[in-house]
């Protein structure tokens, strides 16, 4: 679950709004940025500072990666954009940093994504009815306080 491929088209149609110049949780194979952090080099313990970050989040660990999105975005990062299930709102990380601030101009906004995507698969790159998760996704987007405007 954890290694689920962004499908391009479905990247390229938001990075054309985005720009991003940034995928912090990639491998060499399904990297959607030219800069890109792997699982060896660790993306939650680089700085993002300048950057405009994709991050479709190893699922085991979605906490930790928004967490870390608020942190660089005070600390001087343009803004990230998360993919993440969309059925995790009752989670703690959802309740304690997405909820409380989330589509009221404090810094997160939110879009449930029509449908559930089919995702490639690492190595096979073919969808197939297994890469679809049971699941509908959310694009958490974290910007500068007020940026939303």
């Amino acid at each position: 679950m954890d290694d689920r491929v962004t499908p391009e088209a479905m990247f390229r149609e938001i990075d054309a709004e985005f720009r991003f110049t940034l995928d912090v949780a990639a491998s060499p194979d399904n990297a959607r940025c030219r800069r890109f952090f792997t699982r060896d080099q660790d993306g939650l313990s680089q700085s993002w500072a300048g950057e405009t970050v994709w991050c479709n989040p190893p699922y085991s660990n979605i906490g930790a990666w928004v967490k870390k999105a608020i942190d660089e975005v005070r600390g001087g990062c343009r803004g990230v954009v998360l993919l993440i299930p969309g059925n995790r709102c009752e989670q703690a990380f959802w309740q304690d940093l997405v909820e409380p601030v989330r589509d009221r101009g404090l810094g997160i906004t939110t879009r449930f994504l029509r449908g559930r995507r089919h995702f490639d698969l690492p190595g096979k790159m073919v969808r197939r009815k297994e890469a679809r998760p049971p699941f509908g996704l959310v694009l958490v987007i974290v910007e500068p306080r007020g940026k939303e405007d």
